[in-house]
């Protein structure tokens, strides 16, 4: 349903642009060619009467995403993890954009626990409160386990949201088509799989099944961890529609006052949080991607709770060690060999120049070597890695992108709680245990015996494997194309998103 239909949403989408001031901004954060500005303007301002309002007291693009409705928060959100083809700037924007909407009725709510579960409301729960959080997906109620009294929170879709989500999701496609068309240049920033990594993202959302996987797989990961928590998932009396989970209880990360008259130690909160992070993605290489205030509390024992499983990032095991090696060529400050690593990895294009390559890690690493722990800015480093991306004409991968973003989140949350907090120290007892277990005759002798389960797997067929390509090769049979295992990658967001972190730590970690 991708077709001119379309058009008229764009219409109200542009007029609102233009009504809330958002379309300059927005043009000038993509750098937009003059034949897409003046499309543009042809969508918005004739109409800009019909475009609406918003809340004059939020930033022009924020305002205009909000006053759009839940699909254009949800993705305005997603391209604040996208400083890559919004910009550093405008990405900072959007992190302000808040994900609360009116709540539906209660007894809407209830309407859809019973559809979802079959089962009457009053004989799942004895309680069932008004909403406690109304967010652009679905809302939270507290509820009672009419079976045990326990007390849980129960997430509940929005009525009609995969719907609504479904036609602006068209309409998104429509707009990145035509972008692509008046602005060829644009192509090198992917809108249409911009739209395509949103639609996946927000189709995992409207599936709360997916979320309660995440959830499991997390706690499974981190139950073993001092000083976190997570909600147990009541699979029960959850569904696509319904996830209910224990209620948490705790106060928010984000009120240092009442942080302090609770007795807590907000220093070592700080240095908590920021390591919890960075032992998620590295050890596990599954962590939670939205890791802000709203998301975080503490409980009365001190530990810190995670809610909201929406958005998990995943690292694979093969790059979560090439990772390893960069880091340890950044922490030796050895340029050259982390430029060799990008290079056999696939990471950069075999046309560039390795030494060049490395001359520009050197500038990315040494300033850091420098600088006042206190004092370093990820935003503007992160932002230069960028430049240096484009140079190199590497492609960008969303996953990294993610890690990246929620790294200056969580770097934030931590210096909310402690301004003084050094990133480096704190940062340098996971580190260094990651690269123990991931260099070295440890991880050698771990993949060969991950290697000798694969060959006694597949002994069997081996004979077999070897004969075939023989015998094609003696007949000059040409064998199948091969898929491209190489992976597209954001070279410096390798070392820097993880490992940009914790270049200063040569004492701490040797």
């Amino acid at each position: 349903m991708r077709g001119p239909h379309n058009i008229l949403r764009l219409i109200r989408t542009g007029a609102t642009l233009e009504r809330t001031g958002a379309m300059g901004v927005v043009l000038d954060a993509f750098d937009a060619p003059k034949a897409l500005r003046v499309a543009a303007r042809l969508l918005g301002w004739p109409f800009k009467w019909l475009g609406y309002n918003g809340d004059p007291n939020v930033p022009p693009a924020p305002r205009a995403l909000t006053a759009l409705g839940p699909a254009y928060i949800k993705f305005g959100q997603v391209l604040s993890t996208r400083p890559d083809v919004v910009g550093d700037t405008m990405a900072k924007q959007l992190r302000v954009l808040q994900d609360k909407l009116p709540p539906f009725s209660v007894a809407e709510a209830k309407a859809m626990v019973e559809s979802e579960l079959g089962i009457p409301v009053d004989k799942i729960f004895s309680e069932f409160s008004e909403p406690v959080a109304a967010a652009s997906i679905a809302q939270v109620h507290k509820a009672k386990l009419a079976q045990t009294g326990e007390t849980v929170a129960v997430k509940v879709l929005r009525p009609n949201i995969e719907k609504d989500f479904r036609k602006d999701i068209d309409a998104f496609y429509f707009a990145a088509g035509l972008i692509e068309f008046l602005s060829p240049s644009s192509r090198r920033l992917r809108p249409k799989d911009v739209i395509t990594h949103f639609e996946g993202v927000v189709m995992g959302e409207l599936d709360l099944r997916l979320e309660s996987a995440a959830a499991s797989e997390f706690a499974a990961n981190t139950e073993n961890d001092p000083g976190f928590q997570l909600p147990d998932v009541k699979w029960d009396v959850s569904g696509r529609r319904v996830m209910t989970l224990s209620w948490a209880e705790g106060l928010p990360l984000g009120d240092n006052d009442a942080l302090d008259a609770a007795g807590h130690n907000r220093a070592e909160l700080s240095q908590r949080v920021l390591q919890l992070f960075l032992q998620h993605a590295l050890r596990d290489g599954f962590f939670h991607a939205d890791m802000h205030q709203g998301n975080l509390k503490v409980a009365a024992n001190g530990d810190i709770i995670a809610l909201d499983f929406g958005i998990m990032g995943h690292i694979d095991e093969y790059t979560r060690r090439v990772y390893a090696e960069i880091l340890y060529g950044f922490i030796r400050r050895d340029y050259k060999r982390v430029a060799e690593v990008h290079f056999e990895a696939g990471y950069v294009p075999s046309d560039r120049d390795v030494d060049e390559f490395a001359r520009a890690l050197r500038a990315v690493g040494e300033p850091i070597f420098g600088m006042d722990a206190t004092r370093i800015s990820m935003g503007r480093l992160l932002a230069y890695l960028f430049e240096v991306t484009e140079r190199f004409g590497m492609e960008t991968r969303t996953e990294l992108i993610l890690l990246q973003r929620t790294m200056v989140v969580v770097e934030g949350v931590a210096r909310s709680l402690d301004p003084k907090m050094n990133i480096w120290d704190v940062a340098g007892p996971i580190v260094e245990d990651y690269i123990k277990t991931s260099i070295g005759p440890r991880a050698f002798a771990k993949d060969l015996g991950k290697t000798a389960m694969v060959l006694a797997r597949f002994g069997p067929r081996l004979p077999g494997l070897v004969e075939q390509a023989l015998i094609a090769q003696a007949q000059d049979i040409p064998e199948p194309p091969r898929k491209s295992g190489r992976l597209a990658a954001l070279c410096l967001i390798s070392g820097a998103v993880v490992g940009g972190v914790i270049v200063l730590i040569v004492g701490s970690v040797f």
